[in-house]
């Protein structure tokens, strides 16, 4: 597996190291580059999870806004994020963290998280579902998106996905770090 480099090195490292950190940290994402590779040449963080929590703060600062270019952005960059089940996923991160949902999944149970995606994308326009799997079964994971979709709050999911992406890179760092915390 991948490691992260030292997070000291950050800000003098060149952009195609940085991107590949956030990468491995987020999944591929341009406007994520582009909105955060500013802050990673300009500031020294302490820890992974600190920068981490920067990222948050911009994100959540995209959901708050009132420009619709803002919005778009964070949408974007919600959306690099694979569909839940997907058996298409580019990032080895995110194949190993749904793996499990492939596991003793029946093809109704495939065709029902499927239908669910469809049905959180017609809800919600722009977005993608996002979820810290974390070892919870199949079951679990789509009661979670049920009650999402029922709760209907667009808002809401932009903060629950900022919130599941982060948690997720949360623990991608902790998995691909050496350092000492």
């Amino acid at each position: 597996m991948t490691s992260l480099p030292a997070i000291s090195t950050l800000p003098h490292a060149p952009d195609a190291e940085l991107t590949t950190v956030l990468d491995l940290l987020f999944e591929p994402s341009p406007p994520l580059h582009s909105l955060t590779l500013p802050v990673l040449r300009s500031t020294t963080f302490p820890s992974y999870d600190v920068l981490i929590t920067a990222v948050t703060a911009q994100l959540t600062a995209l959901a708050s806004s009132e420009e619709r270019g803002d919005v778009a952005k964070l949408e974007e960059i919600l959306c690099a994020h694979p569909r839940l089940g997907s058996k298409k996923v580019a990032s080895a991160q995110s194949r190993q963290e749904q793996a499990q949902l492939q596991q003793g999944g029946s093809e109704d149970d495939n065709d029902k998280l499927a239908a669910l995606n469809t049905e959180y994308e017609e809800k919600f326009p722009g977005l993608r579902y996002v979820v810290f799997v974390n070892a919870r079964p199949r079951p679990v994971i789509m009661d979670n998106m049920r009650a999402r979709i029922a709760r209907g709050d667009i808002s809401a999911e932009r903060h629950e996905a900022i919130h599941a992406m982060c948690a997720i890179a949360l623990d991608r760092a902790s998995k691909l770090t050496h350092e000492v915390k």
